[in-house]
């Protein structure tokens, strides 16, 4: 068998598991960005220094390498990249149109009310005052979002009126369409759902979900871990599972990849708030691993290069898992990270970005993460209490 060429779309610190396993598969890897230092491109056989974003660019150098397969792990940027140079070479991929209604908010809210989706109302701006006209229909509550960033970056709840101004601002600052989506706020019940999917020849052949959690002392709205698994109700799997399928066979998403977030009401009602059609970051792929034993990293990989990935099928959960990021309260110098003996016996991989002496910023997006860890836990009980008042267990002390 003649060796593949796959082209990785970005190479952060949290895109290298994929490019390890293509390695190790004896594939010849190739990755771009616009920065040189990302340490993926280290261990890549080549690397060209090409936005992600930028996919004509990256078209041209598909060809003028002559690629097998391309893939945009955990990056929303990347993802409608990915998803052109695939079709216009004819790769393994899906419609450049549907990744681009998943990855942009605007469009993917438009086209979930246009379906009966369950959706709050939400529209998208490029004027203040547009956007002032609209807040004063649906009032406050609201959420303010630019239609194009990832990691919850620029996201805004706003209680009156006047606070729309700054929360436009800030989004904007976020936007590389530099349009921002304003949105009634839903009420939800229980956790806000978060998880990792699979579609194999156009069905949702696996999925596993899991609690999201914010750190109440920071930012209610970045993430700071996920715990395995959901404990919602199997109404709601049920339900969640089957909009999922509705919406897959809507787009004609076939192959690939999928990161959740979505919440439900009292009722139990399933609403999106995204579909990224790419793995998760925060370390979800490989927390799935360990609860279920399926490796999506693989079958992310295998998939984009045309391999049978006919073998994938749902899985039972085993044991509680969490990712945990870590992160600053505030701007500062770390001094310490410190931990409580309670919390030590969990952690059973851990990666720390952040030395004493570091200045840091403030959790506002999943830029400012300081270090990943992976967890486990003997009971559901321990994990939900330690995963929403981590503050107690550990946390980065400043000078």
């Amino acid at each position: 068998m003649s060796q593949k060429r796959i082209l990785f779309l970005g190479a952060t610190a949290q895109q290298i598991p994929p490019i390890k396993y293509a390695l190790d598969q004896g594939h010849y890897v190739i990755t771009c960005d616009y920065l040189p230092e990302n340490p993926g491109h280290k261990l890549a056989h080549e690397w060209h220094n090409v936005s992600t974003t930028d996919k004509e660019a990256v078209l041209g150098l598909s060809q003028k390498l002559k690629i097998d397969g391309v893939v945009a792990y955990a990056s929303d940027p990347a993802a409608p990249t990915q998803a052109y140079v695939a079709e216009k070479m004819g790769l393994v991929g899906n419609p450049y149109e549907s990744v681009l209604i998943l990855a942009r908010k605007d469009l993917f809210r438009d086209f979930l009310a246009k379906h009966d989706f369950l959706v709050p109302k939400s529209n998208a701006f490029y004027k203040l005052n547009e956007a002032e006209a609209w807040l004063e229909q649906i009032g406050v509550p609201a959420i303010v979002k630019p239609v194009d960033s990832s990691g919850s970056k620029g996201v805004t709840k706003i209680t009156a009126q006047e606070q729309l101004n700054s929360a436009f601002e800030y989004a904007l600052q976020f936007s590389r369409e530099k349009k921002v989506t304003v949105e009634e706020f839903f009420v939800r019940d229980g956790y806000q759902v978060a998880g990792d999917g699979f579609v194999v020849n156009g069905k949702l052949a696996f999925r596993c979900w899991a609690n999201e959690h914010f750190d109440k002392l920071v930012n209610p709205l970045v993430p700071i871990g996920e715990s395995f698994p959901s404990i919602m109700s199997d109404y709601t799997q049920e339900q969640a599972h089957s909009e999922t399928q509705r919406l897959l066979d809507l787009l004609g998403i076939k192959h690939g990849a999928l990161n959740f977030d979505y919440h439900y009401n009292k009722k139990g009602n399933f609403s999106f708030l995204e579909l990224g059609p790419r793995n998760g970051g925060n370390l979800i792929p490989e927390v799935i691993k360990h609860v279920t034993g399926v490796d999506l990293i693989k079958y992310t990989v295998d998939s984009a290069l045309g391999l049978d990935c006919t073998d994938l099928k749902m899985q039972p959960t085993k044991g509680y898992y969490s990712s945990y990021m870590l992160h600053a309260l505030e701007d500062g110098v770390v001094k310490e990270i410190w931990y409580s003996d309670e919390i030590k016996q969990n952690i059973i991989q851990e990666t720390i970005y952040t030395r004493p002496g570091d200045k840091v910023h403030k959790f506002n997006g999943s830029n400012h993460t300081l270090g990943t860890m992976i967890m486990k836990f003997e009971t559901q009980e321990e994990m939900l209490n330690k995963m929403d008042n981590m503050e107690n267990y550990l946390k980065v002390i400043m000078e």
